[in-house]
């Protein structure tokens, strides 16, 4: 299905995220696509930006439609944040915030604030954040909290994923398209993208980890 792909960029060549997005899309097809994005909803740290220029590359090369790229993608997006968003529906605050005191790097405080953010901005929260990386997901847990709307919530959140997604897939395509002029620098490309996720999810686990502490100490001042 991807003999051009795999001729010139063989999955396993690639590593990580990528090589198992890839190998899903080679395997089940534009499903795959969507299957690899509803786990990015998920689970933040899987990076969209790795994950949708490939879909958009895979479709460049035959695998499937450019068509089909963003539709399945947009629906893998929906299908994760509504996941999260019956989530905190059914937990409600106080539960998730007990919930997230026990998990390594959250808060409590986290949940306080992401809710207090949401009931101040409003719907603006879960069209927009959808442009924000790691909050375009967390976002659909205060909306479930405070019992969005759910027309009104898979209608900001396929409006924004489907721009999101658009956006990247066809970044992907357009590189897909070009190959021959991008082949010599395909691995070095890939270790770019893999070195920035790391970096990024280095920067997050660090910073949070310094905010914790911090926390810590002034209740312990408080107290």
């Amino acid at each position: 299905m991807l003999d051009v792909l795999t001729q010139t960029q063989p999955a396993d060549d690639l590593t990580g995220v990528a090589g198992w997005a890839v190998s899903l899309m080679e395997t089940v097809g534009a499903p795959g696509a969507a299957i690899a994005i509803a786990a990015e909803n998920l689970f933040p740290p899987i990076p969209s930006e790795v994950i949708l220029p490939l879909a958009g590359f895979t479709a460049a090369q035959g695998g499937f439609t450019l068509a089909e790229a963003i539709i399945w993608t947009t629906i893998g997006s929906v299908v994760g944040a509504l996941a999260l968003y019956l989530l905190g529906r059914w937990l409600g605050h106080e539960r998730l915030a007990r919930i997230a005191s026990r998990v390594p790097l959250v808060r409590a405080s986290d949940i306080d604030r992401t809710t207090a953010w949401f009931a101040r901005h409003g719907w603006k929260t879960v069209l927009f954040g959808r442009f924000l990386p790691i909050f375009r997901s967390l976002i659909s847990i205060p909306a479930g909290i405070e019992r969005m709307p759910l027309p009104l919530f898979l209608g900001l959140t396929l409006v924004g994923s489907a721009i999101w997604n658009t956006i990247f897939i066809m970044i992907g395509f357009s590189l897909g398209r070009n190959y021959h002029v991008i082949e010599p620098y395909m691995d070095a490309l890939q270790w770019v993208v893999v070195a920035a996720v790391l970096i990024v999810i280095a920067w997050w686990v660090t910073a949070r980890v310094l905010r914790n502490r911090r926390e810590g100490k002034d209740l312990l001042h408080g107290e």
